[in-house]
């Protein structure tokens, strides 16, 4: 099945030599002029933040990176879709198979989930999960052989990890022209990793046998402003030197909006500050916290002025 190339590179307006500081830094400026929560056009913003958000998985991934580099020469195949050059699928960490397309199986295409075609072929899940037996209930069924459970990814924002949403996923099966739709929950508090089931939908069974799963295994969507570790939230906050050392109060940013912080005098590098209960929902219910991690910013050029204060400085402390 032919799919759309996708240059990541383009996509961040980065060059293919850009080092990992480089990606990240024009990750968190375009995630944050597209962010849908800032956006005039919210529906535009929000499919260009799931570009962005695809890109930077891949290329802030060394691995995934690596593996995207070694397509090459062949990235630009004419056609009118990106075929991958032989054996390149079987590459991929997992062994996975495009679309769960190996084995003679159902290829899927799916919409809705955040994840590009090509994403999906070449980094994601949707394949068929073999490996089910065949059974029966006291010989009847002995034929009978259960369909493979399909697996994709679909991108979860931190805000719908935080309240719960409802999304729409849909469907197309290689063997039919039909798209089929299906109401996704997303419950409050789903992490990375965890999958989401769909009972029933996924390859068809043999014989009279039952049909597989679709699961839907989540990846949380990088945010311009946090990290996540577990249910906590990571901030990191850039200080000029002398609010540092002086102090001073100022907003940082929540999932729920600003909030004021103060800053104590001779606060160091790297300083964690903890504000409680404003990370994501945990299995218990209750709420992580978000930590706010101290990034002195180093002046690199000074005017004579500022050099000569600095200068007078050195002098007093007897430098």
């Amino acid at each position: 099945m032919a799919v759309q190339f996708r240059d990541y590179y383009e996509t961040l307006g980065v060059s293919k030599s850009a080092t990992a500081d480089e990606i990240k830094s024009a990750f968190r400026k375009l995630a944050r002029k597209h962010h849908p929560d800032v956006a005039k056009d919210k529906k535009a913003a929000e499919e260009k933040f799931k570009q962005i958000n695809e890109a930077y998985e891949v290329l802030s991934d060394p691995i995934k990176r690596q593996k995207y580099d070694q397509l090459g020469a062949d990235w630009n195949q004419p056609g009118g879709g990106f075929q991958p050059p032989p054996g390149w699928g079987r590459q991929q960490a997992g062994g996975g198979t495009p679309f769960g397309g190996g084995n003679g199986g159902v290829e899927f295409e799916f919409g809705g989930t955040g994840f590009s075609d090509f994403f999906e072929a070449f980094f994601g899940g949707g394949r068929a999960q073999s490996g089910f037996g065949r059974g029966g209930f006291a010989g009847r069924e002995a034929t009978a052989e259960r369909g493979s459970d399909v697996e994709a990814d679909i991108m979860v924002t931190l805000e719908e990890a935080l309240h719960g949403s409802k999304r729409t996923v849909s469907l197309r099966r290689s063997s039919s022209s039909k798209v089929e739709s299906y109401t996704v929950r997303i419950p409050r508090g789903v992490h990375e990793g965890q999958r989401i089931r769909l009972a029933g939908q996924g390859e068809a069974g043999a014989r009279g046998g039952k049909s597989g799963d679709l699961f839907l295994r989540v990846r949380m969507a990088r945010h311009p402003d946090f990290t996540v570790e577990g249910s906590d939230l990571v901030h990191e906050l850039e200080l000029d030197l002398w609010q540092a050392v002086l102090g001073t109060e100022l907003e940082v940013p929540t999932l729920e909006g600003k909030a004021r912080m103060k800053i104590p005098p001779g606060t160091p590098q790297g300083q964690r500050f903890r504000l409680r209960a404003r990370g994501l929902p945990n299995s218990s219910g209750s709420r992580g916290d978000l930590y706010v991690v101290i990034e002195l910013c180093v002046p690199k050029k000074l005017t004579d002025r500022e050099r000569e204060l600095w200068t007078h400085l050195a002098e007093f402390h007897g430098s």
